[in-house]
């Protein structure tokens, strides 16, 4: 009678190879505290605890989703909750692990106990010291790749939103940039409008 052996589980981060290529099934057992993501098999580490202007933002941003998708079918998630995204998949497994800092999935059926299997609608990043890189480049062009229908990259630093929506031929058309002055307006969900001042206040 053969002797199944389990995977170990990974208490320290250094205990991995930050060059190596990794899976979802490896990154369950990741019990370490630093936050990570993968983004095709490739280990990114999370900045540190957001700061004061990041967490302020976000919680204006999740306050303004939550009243307006209230009763309605569609649901808000906020940091962190994993989102798994069928894009560099390695050996038939999910390699793209990403926790966005807000977003809203409309499809239930994506929905699960570890976050959400597939593309939420809308996913909102708010940059932080040290990600901008990895946003503007590394995660865009996953949820790109993988179908998120509208994206908005939202720059603290210059009170400014970028918005990013999906085109019939699966590529992103960036739209102008939504400073503090105008409306956060979303395409895919016409009725949402932000009003920036409140969110940058």
């Amino acid at each position: 009678m053969s002797t199944i052996i389990l995977p170990k589980p990974v208490t320290k981060l250094s205990d991995l190879d930050p060059e190596g290529s990794y899976t979802y099934a490896d990154y369950m057992l990741w019990q370490f505290q630093e936050r990570v993501e993968l983004i095709r098999g490739r280990l990114f580490r999370m900045s540190p605890a957001p700061n004061l202007m990041h967490q302020r933002i976000s919680q204006g941003l999740n306050r303004c989703l939550l009243n307006f998708f209230y009763q309605k079918p569609c649901q808000v998630f906020a940091a962190p909750f994993d989102v798994r995204l069928s894009v560099g998949s390695k050996r038939g497994k999910d390699s793209t692990v990403v926790q966005p800092d807000l977003c809203v999935v409309c499809d239930e059926s994506k929905l699960d106990e570890q976050g959400c299997a597939g593309a939420p609608d809308l996913v909102v990043e708010i940059l932080s010291p040290g990600n901008s890189g990895k946003e503007m480049k590394e995660k865009f062009r996953v949820y790109e790749e993988a179908g998120v229908r509208e994206y908005w990259i939202v720059n603290p630093a210059e009170h400014l939103a970028l918005v990013y929506i999906l085109h019939a031929e699966g590529r992103y058309i960036g739209l102008a940039p939504v400073t503090e002055e105008d409306p956060l307006r979303s395409h895919i969900f016409p009725e949402l409008v932000i009003d920036l001042k409140e969110v940058f206040a």
